[in-house]
């Protein structure tokens, strides 16, 4: 689903050839490709949910070369720019952008089994009972022993911790009732739910998190 979102969601700069530049994504996939490198299988497929402008689609498959990287998302201009930076990075395990809305049901169907799963930057852009979908189908899209990445923005606890979370929460509010910051407690619980397990929860710069699940064998 498409969302009104207020002005300090989702920024992006498009350039004059259809590429998008989101400065988020600039300051951050270096730090969650660290990440990558530590959790990420030793090969298979890897799917990036929501993968908006393409920065990071390229910068995971440079980092793990040994898994097939197929970036996803539901927006044209973003699905454009995606190719383009596939195009440009001609990386043999790096296919062309895939349309897939994360938060409808059904579509871990049409995947296969994966051994990857990234997701940057989504659950506070989206409703509670979206976010639940997106992790159903995470766990039902994984293979065993597969390893879902989570990354973004939480409150800790049902707390909002700096000042700048709580303004960018207030916003995303006021835009939309059902949306903004989730509970790093209620989307583990989520995840377990689902049938995945809960490995590692790391901090990370800004006052993210990266919540790291992995499938049972």
């Amino acid at each position: 689903m498409t969302r009104h979102l207020p002005p300090t969601a989702n920024i992006a700069e498009q350039m004059q050839d259809g590429l998008l530049v989101a400065p988020s994504a600039s300051n951050n996939m270096g730090l969650i490709s660290q990440v990558l490198r530590d959790i990420a299988p030793k090969q298979g497929r890897a799917v990036e949910l929501a993968s908006g402008t393409g920065q990071h689609c390229v910068a995971f498959a440079k980092t793990c070369p040994a898994l097939t990287w197929v970036p996803t998302d539901i927006d044209n201009a973003r699905l454009a720019s995606i190719g383009i930076y596939v195009s440009e990075a001609q990386l043999d395990n790096l296919t062309l952008p895939v349309r897939l809305d994360a938060t409808q049901a059904g579509w871990s169907t049409s995947t296969g089994p994966l051994d990857m799963i990234v997701l940057v930057n989504l659950l506070h852009l989206i409703s509670e009972a979206e976010a639940r979908i997106v992790i159903n189908e995470v766990a039902k899209a994984l293979a065993p022993s597969g390893v879902f990445l989570l990354y973004g923005p939480f409150m800790r606890g049902g707390e909002l911790t700096s000042e700048g979370d709580e303004r960018f929460h207030e916003n995303l509010v006021n835009t939309d009732a059902e949306i903004g910051y989730k509970d790093d407690f209620d989307v583990i619980e989520w995840a377990q739910t689902a049938g995945l397990n809960a490995a590692q929860i790391l901090e990370m710069p800004a006052n993210n998190l990266s919540l790291v699940f992995s499938k049972p064998e």
